[in-house]
């Protein structure tokens, strides 16, 4: 008899970010490739270890999908098993761990792996399905690029390419009329996005969660500026951003998610701020959820098929309960134990904040 053929199940799990597909395709080629394993999609997240919406993956469903932004499979912020939202009789959300009614489908199911793409929500929930008892391989994705533990992930680099092209188009219309244009990016708690596309933009000013800024550092950078005939400036802000001593800016919070808290709306405040203490035309863009969409660059698909690859070929071996990463050019895997719940941020003496600093940045320190 031949050897049993594993069975595996993957799932897309959180916000989207380009480069999902690829890592879809990475996992179910090279796992038809070695002919030794079954790959089924979850549909939306863990929700569909909960709705039981599963379908077979082949190579026809994995082809073509390189290039497409999004997932195939779907995606959902508000799946957490841990705590799942039900609606009472009354209207009122409760929520309720269906945690061992999910290990019981998988085990039903009979997967020997479960591969998550997701970032620290979907590794943090993975984390605790591994204690149960379920082999997870996870793969971190994010455009924050704030998951510890890897020294990127795959999605940052096309939002990184995509904020930094919208900063080279607002550079021309502020030029053209003289005007301070406030750019709001997406990060959370987390300033890489802010502070790569900043820089590479060429922006005035960077605002991040890691430095808390001083109004005052601002607005005399803008007067500055307009004093020696530069008569307009490009202000880049994280969404974390927030003042020295202050707090985040929330724009709402929804409460059968994940991440309940979604930042939101520094850009207007730091614009008003400047306007007010300069007289000096203000103008805000939010690029929002922009960020998130499209083709995935070169890099992204690249990173994104050896994730893929390297989580195949974990499943043969019957690994679980860690997540693949990057360390230098090496893929490596590192405990889920090690990095659920946390976050990957950017530290004060990081060499890209002295580097900002350096070509006349004011980083608003």
């Amino acid at each position: 008899m031949g050897k049993k053929r594993k069975k595996i199940g993957v799932l897309t799990s959180g916000g989207d970010c380009p480069g999902l597909n690829a890592v879809i395709r990475g996992v179910v080629k090279a796992s038809i490739s070695s002919g030794q394993i079954e790959v089924y999609g979850i549909m939306d997240g863990f929700s569909g270890l909960i709705d039981k919406n599963i379908i077979p993956l082949d190579w026809i469903k994995a082809s073509g999908i390189l290039t497409q932004g999004g997932t195939i499979l779907g995606t959902s912020n508000k799946a957490d098993p841990f705590r799942w939202p039900k609606k009472n009789r009354n209207g009122k959300t409760t929520f309720a761990d269906v945690s061992d009614n999910v290990v019981k489908y998988i085990e039903k199911q009979g997967f020997d792996n479960l591969v998550c793409i997701g970032g620290d929500g979907t590794m943090t929930i993975s984390e605790k399905l591994s204690k149960k008892g379920v082999r997870i391989i996870g793969v971190p994705k994010t455009i924050d690029n704030d998951i510890c533990g890897t020294d990127i992930t795959f999605g940052f680099d096309t939002a990184k390419s995509t904020a930094t092209e919208a900063i080279d188009k607002i550079h021309t219309t502020a030029m053209s009329h003289h005007r301070v244009m406030v750019i709001e990016l997406m990060g959370r708690y987390a300033g890489w996005l802010a502070l790569e596309a900043g820089i590479a933009g060429g922006g005035d000013v960077i605002l991040i969660p890691e430095l808390p800024y001083e109004l005052d550092k601002i607005i005399a950078e803008v007067k500055r500026r307009s004093k020696t005939g530069r008569r307009f400036s490009i202000v880049v802000v994280s969404e974390g951003a927030k003042p020295k001593g202050g707090e985040l800016t929330v724009k709402r919070k929804i409460k059968d998610s994940t991440d309940p808290i979604r930042l939101g709306g520094i850009g207007n405040k730091i614009a008003q701020d400047i306007e007010t203490n300069t007289g000096l035309e203000t103008r805000v863009t939010v690029l929002g959820h922009l960020q998130r969409g499209g083709t995935p660059t070169a890099s992204d698909r690249i990173l994104a098929t050896r994730f893929g690859v390297k989580a195949a070929e974990l499943c043969l071996t019957g690994a679980g309960g860690v997540m693949i990463a990057v360390r230098g050019n090496d893929i490596v895997t590192v405990p889920l134990t090690d990095i659920a719940g946390k976050n990957r941020t950017v530290n004060k003496d990081h060499p890209l904040i002295q580097v900002a600093k350096e070509v006349g940045t004011c980083m608003g320190d």
